[in-house]
């Protein structure tokens, strides 16, 4: 690495670059794969940082102002070229990730985290894309009960199933059972037409969609037939006890602390479970306590439990849905805020009345 001084204590000078770097891309790798068609992928890099970055042949060429800005550059492209070496396809998605690990300096390599695959589906293959969620599958393999809180779009739900189905194939289980409250039935299922199974089945059907992502028709008819695999409502585990089993309970925010309690005390012996949900989007009636919400006061530091809280850095949908979730956050900071500053206003005056009297 190079360094040229920089005239930034002159105003009139016209600013060069302070530190370059070249970077080798090994002959293996065609550099299309790794700057994209017509070099999007390299036009997305330069949008994100302040650099000069000149390509000929397979050598890379680095300029920034900065050492520290030239060394995340050089470093980017070097993850990159790991993740194609590990047989990762480029993509902008991806690319965007890697760049936001590599800013955000989590501590982790980017090819480390987003190249380890859970499973392999129609050529699709299902892998933690931000350092969070590689934690949230890290915990899992671990432990005995995980909970996987955080916002929507960011994996919680199919990466826990994934998991789950890469349990069944490697024989680590006999059977998967997957299932959710189904709030809104309440007292008022009697109300809705259909069959019992017809009345619950718009509340699985998010579950049902993840399988059939994860496994042929065929097999997937095959292991519910033969019951190794079971999509129910939450009511239909109590009373049971859950041997041998990869559990799911999916939209954990609605359950009740009673229903949270019934659901924990079913796991067997040789059994695994998820749980996974979204305290801002708690639908229970005014007055009843999540479950999920008070779980955590309750079991943090018990061996075997772990809790896996994913942000909004986390999710991995469309990048408007992130900016969603952060602008839902600091709204709901900013009226916790206000409410405690009226509560405040509200004792005050209390006082001052009091000492009148």
């Amino acid at each position: 690495m190079s360094s040229t001084p920089s005239p930034l204590g002159d105003p009139g000078a016209a600013a060069v670059p302070a530190d370059t770097v070249k970077v080798l891309v090994p002959g293996e790798h065609s550099m299309v794969s790794l700057l994209g068609t017509n070099d999007e992928l390299l036009k997305l890099i330069e949008q994100a940082f302040p650099a000069d970055i000149h390509v000929r042949g397979n050598e890379i060429t680095i300029a920034t102002a900065d050492a520290v800005e030239t060394a995340r550059v050089a470093r980017l492209f070097e993850e990159l070229v790991l993740l194609l070496g590990r047989g990762q396809l480029l993509d902008k998605p991806l690319v965007r990730q890697t760049i936001r690990m590599i800013r955000a300096d989590e501590g982790e390599r980017p090819s480390d985290v987003l190249s380890e695959a859970l499973i392999t589906h129609r050529g699709r293959t299902i892998r933690p894309k931000t350092l969070g969620q590689k934690r949230y599958l890290d915990a899992i393999k671990v432990n005995t009960v995980t909970f996987g809180i955080g916002p929507a779009g960011t994996g919680k739900t199919y990466l826990a199933m994934g998991a789950a189905v890469q349990a069944l194939r490697a024989k680590q289980v006999n059977r998967l059972i997957l299932t959710r409250p189904a709030v809104e039935a309440g007292e008022r299922l009697g109300f809705l037409p259909g069959t019992l199974h017809e009345k619950i089945d718009p509340y699985l059907k998010p579950l049902w969609d993840a399988l059939h992502d994860m496994m042929e028709a065929e097999e997937l008819i095959a292991h519910v037939d033969r019951g190794t695999i079971e999509v129910a409502p939450l009511a239909y585990m109590r009373g049971r006890t859950l041997n041998d089993a990869f559990i799911v309970l999916d939209e954990a925010q609605n359950t009740t602390a009673e229903q949270m309690k019934m659901f924990l005390t079913r796991i067997g012996f040789n059994s695994k479970a998820v749980v996974t949900g979204d305290v801002s989007q708690v639908d229970l009636p005014s007055g009843r306590k999540s479950g999920l919400r008070i779980v955590g006061d309750i079991l943090e530091g018990i061996e075997g439990v772990a809790f896996a809280r994913l942000q909004a850095g986390d999710v991995v949908r469309h990048h408007i849905v992130q900016r969603i979730v952060e602008a839902y956050a600091e709204w709901d900071q900013a009226q916790e805020e206000a409410q405690e500053a009226r509560d405040r206003g509200a004792r005050g005056e209390r006082d001052r009345r009091f000492q009148e009297d």
